[in-house]
């Protein structure tokens, strides 16, 4: 699965960290360096974790999935989306780093990531920006949008919503805290 990635990216952050944020997988920077959310969609979450008042260095940011599944076109390293195989092969990485780190509570980023976390398929559209309990891995789960996800709108106002949503789950989750 992982055999054209250039790195397995781990999750970064302090072990007792109480907020955990879950992407889905690593991008093509973080393929190339090795860490969490540090590309453009890093630099979008960046910008809402600062509006939200959190600081990055107090989360623990991790990936359900962590290995870059691309496609070449041309020079460029095109994001594929994860399988349910690849779901499945990396989350007892994913519980293992849940395991340790105790969060109290935890963001899902995206599709892959609320699948993982949740154990089922869910609606981003009708579930983010809900707080849900009764998980074994956090007091609370949250699901909001991926920052990827904000990039590729193809519509500016589509986009600009997104970029609220993920900032007011962030503000969400930080009033847990």
């Amino acid at each position: 699965m992982y055999k054209e990635a250039t790195h397995v990216v781990a999750g970064v952050g302090p072990a007792d960290a109480k907020l955990m944020i879950v992407g889905e997988q690593p991008g093509d920077q973080e393929d190339l360096q090795g860490k969490p959310f540090i590309g453009p969609a890093g630099q979008v979450l960046n910008l809402q974790l600062q509006r939200a008042n959190l600081q990055r260095e107090k989360i623990y940011l991790t990936n359900a999935v962590k290995h870059f599944k691309f496609q070449r076109v041309g020079k460029l390293r095109k994001h594929s989306k994860a399988s349910g195989t690849e779901m499945h092969a990396c989350r007892p990485w994913l519980e293992a780093e849940i395991s340790f780190v105790k969060p109290k509570v935890i963001i899902a980023l995206g599709l892959t990531a609320a699948t993982s976390i949740l154990g089922r398929l869910p609606k981003i559209t009708g579930e983010r920006g809900q707080i849900i309990r009764g998980l074994p891995y956090a007091e609370a789960v949250i699901i909001s949008w991926h920052p990827a996800a904000i990039l590729r709108a193809v519509d500016p106002t589509e986009a600009a919503e997104r970029k609220q949503q993920l900032g007011d789950d962030l503000r969400l989750a930080a009033g847990l805290l």
